[in-house]
């Protein structure tokens, strides 16, 4: 296991507060938020429905702006989107008109990269999602799954320190979901990715995170913190599967146990 006190604080999130809308109709969202996330970790977040978890994400992403408190990106306070966060959501967000290479290229050309360059990152990132060939296919050619794996490659292209992802997998069948949760394992140790995943999944969150967050029901707050290492497992036994034994268990029962005291109160 990696000492996490040795590793770079990517983002910083600190007394953080959000609420929608003022006065009367104003809804509190998120109340002090305090969450680190470190350079090559796995972060994975959990909580009832409406605790606020996509907000968090959107404030780390630079589309909402803290009501209080700071959300800070290597020490500097977030002030809007930036390529240094790669976001992917439920639904692949991609552009329609574009061909699948040209929606992975898209990044790299507005960063004024050399053709060349983009050439190779485009070709590097098709084959770790596993779509070498299919370059010219166009959007609606593809499955749910291969869609998503273009949103991950275009957000990959970029080479951001952090991937935020809401969801990504949750609209997708079962054999497809396990297949993308084995390769987003696999890309994030074989790029030193640090990664941010909201999921309702406590055994998508076991078989994955390097550490687990609890948020309760709204206004969101941290109520626990799991370090975990199932994933680093996966890779020791030269598996696609956690080798399931009573300590999974204890952890999963523990989480599920905290999210539905939060569902019955």
């Amino acid at each position: 296991m990696v000492d996490e006190e040795k590793q770079e604080i990517l983002i910083d999130v600190k007394n953080l507060k959000l609420a929608y809308g003022t006065g009367d109709d104003s809804i509190l969202a998120l109340e002090d938020i305090n969450l680190k996330i470190r350079r090559g970790e796995f972060l994975c977040v959990l909580g009832p429905s409406g605790c606020g978890k996509s907000t968090l994400l959107k404030t780390m992403a630079g589309y909402i702006k803290p009501t209080e408190g700071n959300c800070l990106m290597q020490g500097e306070a977030i002030e809007g989107p930036d390529w240094h966060r790669g976001v992917v959501f439920q639904s692949s967000t991609l552009y329609p008109w574009m061909s699948v290479k040209d929606n992975v290229e898209f990044g790299p050309k507005m960063r004024g990269l050399p053709a060349e360059e983009i050439e190779e990152i485009r070709a590097y990132f098709l084959e770790q999602v596993k779509l070498a060939g299919f370059g010219d296919k166009f959007i609606f050619e593809l499955s749910g799954g291969m869609k998503q794996r273009v949103a991950l490659a275009r957000v990959l292209a970029n080479y951001p320190q952090v991937i935020l992802m809401d969801e990504p997998f949750g609209a997708l069948d079962a054999l497809t979901r396990n297949n993308m949760q084995n390769l987003i394992r696999n890309i994030w140790k074989d790029n030193n990715t640090t990664i941010f995943f909201i999921t309702h999944d406590v055994d998508e969150a076991l078989c994955l995170g390097t550490r687990i967050v609890v948020m309760s029901k709204r206004p969101g707050t941290i109520l626990k913190e799991f370090n975990v290492g199932f994933t680093h497992q996966i890779f020791e036994h030269n598996s696609k599967d956690v080798v399931y034994k009573e300590d999974y268990f204890d952890i999963k029962n523990e989480i599920l146990d905290l999210i539905n005291s939060q569902i019955e109160e």
